[in-house]
């Protein structure tokens, strides 16, 4: 390998996409761990556009031929989820380390595949469930440990899931996140990743009852006023014991806020009471603010996050940032042998959560989940 771990992106869109817009900037602001060399998106014109675009020195016609390349080190999956399972098997074929986004597979099933697929390969498969290097949530972790609400009691999260309200204005994505057999839902999105937060806040799920449901069945296409039929969930209730017994309750429901303020997590203790909020449930990529009370505190007092938990190169926009911070620890982990940032395995654990509270809303009971969490190091 070289000096810099040489990268090449899968589904790169110059200004559009996920990748265009975070994970560039986000590598360019680690330009010392990382270089920037490649890119193979659905035809070779497609990726000799981005490439010139974007300024990247390689186009590939498709991803095996990137794979192959001796120029390349490690690739970044940022395409949508259908299409994770095959570009990951190319990479993990080729002896490639893999950055994937989540949700990891369109399932558990495609999610355990693709973990066994780099175990085999030698290779680091890492997960994009960037809240959990949020500086906000690992602030509040740490708040918990020493003690600012004492003994932890309860948990309530209630969120707005954006794009599955009334309207849906991304005519890009509209078929894609409509149709729930792509695997890309408000459950598996930010619902996923915000659990992911949770565990490392607050421990383990034990487990869940659940409630998830489509109940507006239809959806407004702005730009026609046509409505279309959709089938993802629009409202998911969850009720779960995590940690040592913490009583979490969750309700997303789809659209945005009239307020501004789509996000209410609070965490209720003995001595304290925590909250964190942002404009929408998508915890892994709206800015977070931190609000904390004690004893007899009449009324919440902001909380300003350590320095030492923002240190970095990062720009002001969280997106950025988030995804910086999980490719840093990449970067370590690749170097040092270390495993300080989400892997394949911890995102089929993840999975599993998922899968066991859309089956325990069919079954109308609660279950059990076994899918223990790895913590994080700092």
């Amino acid at each position: 390998m070289s000096s810099k771990i040489r990268v090449g992106f899968v589904g790169l869109q110059p200004g559009k996409s996920w990748a265009a817009r975070s994970h560039i900037p986000a590598l360019r602001l680690l330009s010392d761990r990382f270089a920037i060399m490649g890119v193979a998106n659905t035809s070779l014109a497609s990726a000799q556009r981005a490439a010139e675009a974007c300024d990247i020195p390689l186009a590939f016609e498709n991803v095996q031929a990137m794979a192959a390349s001796p120029e390349i080190d490690m690739i970044s999956v940022t395409v949508r989820v259908p299409y994770h399972l095959g570009l990951v098997r190319a990479a993990a074929v080729a002896g490639k380390h893999v950055y994937c986004e989540w949700p990891l597979g369109n399932g558990l099933a495609e999610g355990q595949e693709m973990a066994r697929m780099v175990r085999d390969a030698g290779v680091l498969g890492i997960a994009g469930t960037q809240a959990r290097v949020s500086p906000v949530i690992r602030y509040v972790r740490d708040l918990l440990r020493d003690g600012y609400v004492g003994r932890v009691l309860s948990s309530t999260v209630t969120a707005r899931g954006r794009s599955w309200g009334p309207v849906h204005d991304d005519a890009a994505a509209r078929g894609y996140l409509l149709d729930n057999r792509n695997g890309a839902s408000m459950l598996t999105i930010p619902i996923g990743h915000t659990l992911a937060a949770i565990r490392d806040v607050l421990g383990d799920i034990s487990e869940v009852a659940a409630v998830v449901d489509n109940r507006r069945k239809t959806i407004l296409l702005p730009e026609t006023g046509a409505m279309v039929p959709f089938d993802t969930p629009d409202q998911v209730a969850v009720q779960a014991r995590v940690g040592d017994g913490i009583l979490l309750t969750m309700h997303y429901r789809g659209g945005m806020p009239r307020d501004g303020q789509g996000l209410c997590w609070e965490i209720n203790g003995t001595d304290g009471d925590l909250r964190i909020t942002g404009l929408h449930g998508g915890t892994q990529q709206v800015d977070l603010q931190l609000q904390g009370g004690q004893g007899q505190d009449g009324a919440w007092r902001d909380l300003e996050v350590p320095v030492e938990y923002t240190a970095g190169p990062w720009a002001e926009n969280i997106n950025p940032a988030n995804v910086g911070r999980l490719y840093a620890r990449m970067a370590d982990d690749i170097r040092n042998g270390t495993r300080t940032a989400p892997t394949f395995d911890d995102a089929v654990e993840l999975h599993r959560i998922l899968e066991t509270i859309t089956r325990a809303s069919a079954e109308g009971r609660r279950l059990a989940v076994d899918a223990p969490n790895r913590p994080l190091d700092a």
